[in-house]
């Protein structure tokens, strides 16, 4: 990938994101990766969900994806999780890594996070390779972690960063 991917900026989600949010992951290419998304009145709850800080991912003023994060604040475990989706148009181009090192790098300087886990499906190729281009390494298989839209288990991967592991 030629450079880092411009005009990429988090900003705070909010209620009048839900819409984009929804197309995004319903979308082929997303939904794939996020179980059922049949119910939206759940979904719409889970987008927003106030028990993480969930961001609008924007390039160049249009939303491209979700991002969230959250806290395990027990000072024995201390860290901090992430998730993300982005619309396909927006996927292959660097913009789930930068959007994520934008996130870790907040996480660091201003909650003093050392350590960050995130977790795709195990099948899901293209989001490891992404993850694994901002420093975070495989862990783990998840074994039967996360249902699909079909019902059936599927195989999840941890994976984790220590701060000092982040590339630019």
């Amino acid at each position: 990938m030629p450079g880092r991917p411009l005009g990429v900026t988090l900003r705070p989600a909010t209620g009048a994101d839900v819409d984009d949010f929804l197309a995004i992951v319903t979308s082929v290419g997303v939904r794939e990766w996020w179980g059922d998304v049949s119910d939206e009145t759940k979904l719409r709850g889970d987008l927003l969900d106030d028990e993480g800080t969930v961001f609008a991912i924007e390039v160049d003023g249009a939303t491209a994806g979700w991002l969230q994060s959250w806290e395990e604040n027990e000072p024995a475990y201390r860290y901090a999780g992430l998730d993300i989706m982005l619309g396909v148009p927006y996927q292959g181009r660097g913009i789930g890594p930068e959007a994520l090192r934008q996130e870790i790098r907040r996480l660091i300087d201003e909650r003093g996070h050392h350590r960050f886990t995130i977790d795709p499906a195990l099948s899901n190729e293209r989001a490891i390779s992404a993850y694994e281009a901002v420093g975070f390494r495989r862990v783990g298989v998840l074994r039967r972690y996360w249902r699909d839209a079909n019902g059936e288990w599927q195989d999840g991967l941890l994976m984790d960063l220590l701060a000092d592991e982040l590339t630019s």
